[in-house]
């Protein structure tokens, strides 16, 4: 899972695009990215390894110069966590692309090979956004004309549609022509537009992964890009929208609202904050229904995603809510980390528990999912160590039983704690007394009943269904086998040099 951002502006933009990445820097903590257009329409870039906060130092954002600019931050999935993938990636042919993309394509190796022998392009990282972005500035590359026009630009992103397969929401600058945004045509990745009006009544857009960048810079959310949908922004911010999909349907991933997105955004048209709400009003009555006899001293929320459903589960169960967990906001979210034993470290870095509520009590947690067990398996035996008679566990989230391809970090089954496990068995696994999940349903409709224009969401976690379709063993497989062997350079420490064009140390 990344985090993205673009504007377009009437002054510098270096600072914005910072400000909307801090915002955004839990949808990634692995790299970070730059790339601004100055008035000589040379692209400026800094990309490195870390955190927004320690990536940009005052030097860097004196370089990032112009108008026009887009962001990212990173964590990886398939490939590697070397400096040489963070993004924004560069073409220079044609004009000059810079590009960044959230999300996960899944069919890269024939793309990989097709841009290589049809379009005589090389691709020097593992990465799938460097990919994506070839086949855009190739697609971009048959209008022999300057400058490109709204149609061309469109018609491009039309062929890449039907090149590509995944989930995807990109951001990208075209040299002499502007900014140009994108979404999947199944919308499973967010991408929000917004806009700000100048006292000179000039206008400044802007698109982000989460409305919650826009609202930090007082830009008005004008609506989500639809499915299969393109925006073009010129330099002179003039604003152009097509629908490029032949066959678009809204399938938003469902574990954005689970987990990923800030409480605080509207994405989709649904406040992440009231979904979580609906979560935990639905998994509250449905252990008010199962569990009458199991005796509750407290409940207590695995910090922080799930504050919100504990909330409402305390109050249907009428049971007091505590906070528990005392949380080390320095260390980053576990779920994101590469690496299990990096993972398996930093839960006890990152939370330690209050005696004072745990001790001698029949102890309620919940947590928003439940995907390795590994942070599960710690919490219970920490609260345990400080005195808890019983620990039971609720999950605003049902049972994760299959692999995700679409940009989260979860390609392995055999690393999913509910894989080929009954409930009991994961309570057993994890050392639960019981354990309860949200049913799918009532995970839907948590979401659903804010926008009756969503019908369906992208579950493959919770059911299997890859809705783009070309998901078999054989692919899950290549994949498995990938992502060992992206372990095994982890492991080996080894390092790659940062491209010629980055914006210096």
């Amino acid at each position: 899972m990344c985090g993205v951002v673009g504007i377009v502006g009437c002054s510098a933009v270096n600072q914005s695009i910072y400000d909307a990445l801090t915002v955004l820097q839990h949808r990634g903590q692995d790299a970070a990215g730059i790339v601004t257009i100055d008035n000589q329409n040379r692209f400026r870039l800094r990309k490195a390894n870390g955190l927004v906060k320690d990536v940009f130092q005052e030097h860097h954002m004196q370089r990032l110069q112009g108008n026009l600019g887009i962001g990212h931050v990173r964590y990886p999935t398939a490939g590697s966590s070397s400096p040489s993938e963070a993004q924004p990636f560069y073409v220079n042919s044609p004009y000059g692309i810079t590009l960044a993309h959230n999300g996960n394509l899944t069919n890269t190796d024939q793309l990989r090979n097709k841009v290589f022998q049809l379009a005589k392009r090389h691709v020097n990282t593992n990465s799938d956004s460097e990919v994506l972005l070839n086949i855009f500035a190739n697609e971009l590359d048959k209008f022999p004309t300057f400058p490109l026009t709204a149609d061309n630009i469109f018609s491009a992103i039309h062929n890449v549609h039907s090149i590509i397969k995944g989930a995807y929401a990109c951001v990208a600058m075209i040299i002499g022509h502007g900014l140009v945004a994108f979404r999947d045509p199944y919308g499973i990745r967010p991408l929000v537009i917004g806009k700000r009006v100048l006292e000179n009544q000039k206008v400044e857009y802007m698109v982000a992964s989460e409305s919650v960048a826009l609202d930090i810079l007082d830009f008005e959310l004008i609506r989500d890009v639809e499915p299969g949908e393109a925006i073009y922004i010129t330099q002179d911010g003039q604003l152009h929208s097509k629908q490029c999909s032949d066959n678009y349907k809204y399938y938003p991933c469902i574990f954005e609202y689970v987990y990923f997105a800030r409480p605080d955004s509207l994405i989709n048209g649904v406040s992440v904050y009231q979904s979580r709400i609906e979560m935990g009003k639905k998994l509250g009555e449905k252990i008010a229904k199962e569990w009458r006899n199991v005796d509750i001293d407290v409940v207590i929320p695995i910090p922080e995603t799930s504050c919100d459903a504990a909330l409402e589960i305390a109050r249907i169960l009428n049971k007091p809510y505590r906070q528990g967990f005392v949380k080390n906001r320095y260390i980053g979210r576990t779920f994101i980390m590469p690496g299990q034993s990096i993972r398996r470290l930093s839960v006890r870095r990152k939370l330690n528990a209050n005696r004072i509520e745990f001790e001698g009590k029949n102890v309620l947690l919940v947590d928003d999912s439940i995907v390795r067990g590994t942070t599960s398996k710690e919490i219970l035996e920490m609260v345990r160590s400080v005195g808890a008679k019983k620990v039971y566990l609720a999950s605003a989230a049902p049972e994760i039983r299959y692999p995700n391809v679409y940009g989260i970090d979860m390609p392995v089954v055999d690393e999913l704690i509910a894989y080929n496990r009954t409930v009991d068995e994961i309570a057993q696994a994890i050392g639960a007394d019981k354990l309860i999940f949200q049913d799918l349903s009532d995970l839907i409709d948590s979401i659903t009943e804010q926008n009756p224009n969503i019908h369906h969401l992208e579950c493959s976690v919770f059911d299997g269904i890859y809705i783009t379709g070309e998901i078999d063993d054989n692919y899950l497989s290549s994949l498995e086998k990938k992502r060992g062997e992206s372990k095994k350079f982890l492991a080996s420490k080894e390092s790659e040099n940062l491209e010629i064009y980055n914006e210096g140390q």
